[in-house]
Order: C-alpha cells, then structure tokens, then sequence
C-alpha cells in the first residue's frame, strides 16, 4: 500500500524573495550571457542586463526529493561525484554545466532511467516525499517523478490518445474514452495547449509544430499527477518563440510541482531558474539561488564558467 507522509512545508523568506526583485538598472544585478549565435548561452563576457523575471517567487516551498551524497560511474568512469542537494515544489531548480559534466546523469538518476545502462554503478541515497526510491518499483516511481526529454517524441496516434495512453496504463481496466475526456483536457489545459488543439484532438499529434509536440509531452508527463517534472533540455530543438512559450509554463507550473531542468542555456537558466546547480566534471560546484550564481558566485569556477571562459 503506498501511504505517503504530507511533506513538510518550507515558507519562503523575504530575503530569499528579494533575489528576484532585482532591476535591471541595479549595478549590483547580474549580466546575463549573450548567445553566440546558436542558442546555446556561450558568450564571450560582455552581455547584456536581462530584464527581471516577471513572475513572483511562489508563496511556499514544499520538499519532494533529496539527493545525498549521491555519485554514479558508467563502469570504471565516474559521472557524478558525491553530490548533494534538496528539490522543492514551488521552485525551479537548474541544472547547468559544460557537456559531460554530470548534470544528465545526476537528472536521470531522480527516476532510475541511469540503471537501466549496463555497467552503471550507485551510491548514495536519493528520497521521495522521505522514501528511498531504490526501494521504490521503478514504474510506480516514473509516475511519480516523470521526464520530458530533449527532442519531442509524442506517440504516433492522435493528440487524444498520446494524453490517454498514461490514463489507461494507470487504470485497472481499460476506460472507455468518454470517461478520460475530463482528465485528458486537464493534461493539455495545464501544459497550455487545450485552446491550441481543443478542435483537432482526434488529429495526429506528429502534425503538430515542434513546440506542441513538446507541450504534448509535457501535458502527457502531467497526466499521471506527478510530484517532481524533470526536464531534460526540453527547448534546444524549439525556436525562439516556442521557448518563450515552454520557459513561461515551466515557471507556472512549479506551483503544482517540483520542476528540475537540465539546461546549457545559460540565458534560459537566469530567466526562469529559482535556485541553479552547477556542475562541473561530476562534482557539484555550487548550488545558490539563480541570482546568486550568476551576479555574485562564490566559486572562481563558477564565474569563470557564467562570464564564458569555458563550457
């Protein structure tokens, strides 16, 4: 039987609060990277001052996952080391990095999807709502904690039916389609796109532009009520507007659940991350609100890397 323990609720402070009323006339606010082009955040340390996030900090954080002392090797080569950090409904968590640093590994590893690699090792403990989920069924779990990965990948069936699909596996008997009708809507209202498909729900979802595809994915991973949503790269096959479109859900959504993205967009992180984790080479270098990390990092690695000195 799954009982679940009500997590504790953690208030937010009004210093914590304060992090995101900075204005972008602030001298002390951060210089937000300037893209080089492809869209990937890499710049070369001039910038520009990004306007200030335009959603409010969500009133409370309630705790949902924990990562403790946490590494993973593929074999003899290790990926994450040690790492250690709390994931929070209500909170945006980004993680950033150069590539190979460990950040998809340590995102994979909140599921379990790391284990199914063979030759994968790990240690540590990692906890849902206070239960270790090594002890967890990993099925039960993915529906707990859900991914949306890089590119889109919406079943070959119609926009109905991709929603429907996670519906269905959940039930003990196959319901008929008028009675998924309520909560399929729901999926797609809460992923902001019901208004954009409400008459064409029997279509093809590959018809769909890539940015619906993506928010059909999203509203698929939300059609199972999970607790934690992982992101993984989810705009960097999307054009400018569609992620405008994904980044402003993702904040919205954060309210319903805990949301960890794995982003190399810098730009993307300092827009919408609450709190930012970087990486580097396996090890977690420093974990702070966004605007902490990326206006006045205590790490030298961590402002050489936000400035464009590597990565």
């Amino acid at each position: 039987m799954d009982v679940r323990k009500p997590p504790p609720v953690r208030r937010l402070t009004g210093r914590e609060t304060h992090d995101h009323e900075y204005t972008p006339a602030d001298p002390a606010a951060p210089r937000a990277p300037s893209s080089n082009g492809n869209g990937n955040g890499h710049h070369r340390g001039t910038g520009f001052v990004a306007a200030p996030r335009r959603v409010a900090p969500a009133p409370v954080a309630i705790d949902r996952m924990h990562v403790e002392d946490v590494s993973v090797a593929y074999g003899s080569k290790p990926a994450v080391k040690s790492v250690s950090l709390p994931i929070r409904q209500g909170e945006v968590l980004a993680l950033i990095g150069p590539s190979g640093c460990g950040k998809t590994t340590l995102l994979r590893s909140l599921n379990r999807l790391t284990e199914l690699t063979k030759g994968t090792s790990f240690s540590g403990r990692i906890t849902l709502d206070g239960v270790d989920i090594a002890g967890m069924e990993p099925t039960a779990l993915r529906r707990r904690v859900t991914m949306v990965f890089q590119q889109p990948n919406p079943f070959p069936m119609s926009v109905f039916d991709n929603v429907a699909y996670v519906l269905r596996e959940q039930a003990s008997r196959r319901p008929k389609r008028a009675a998924l009708r309520g909560s399929v809507q729901d999926a797609l209202t809460r992923a902001g796109l019901y208004d954009e498909v409400a008459d064409n729900l029997g279509h093809p979802a590959l018809r769909l532009s890539g940015g619906q595809q993506q928010r059909l994915c999203i509203a698929r991973a939300l059609a199972a009520n999970p607790e934690v949503l992982l992101l993984d790269e989810p705009c960097s096959a999307l054009d400018p507007q569609s992620t405008k479109v994904i980044e402003d859900l993702i904040v919205k959504l954060r309210e319903e659940v805990a949301v960890v993205i794995v982003t190399h967009n810098l730009q993307q992180a300092y827009r919408i991350a609450d709190y930012v984790a970087f990486m580097y080479l396996g090890e977690l270098v420093e974990y702070g609100t966004g605007h902490t990390v990326f206006a006045t990092p205590r790490e030298h690695r961590t402002k050489e890397y936000v400035s464009g000195a590597f990565g």
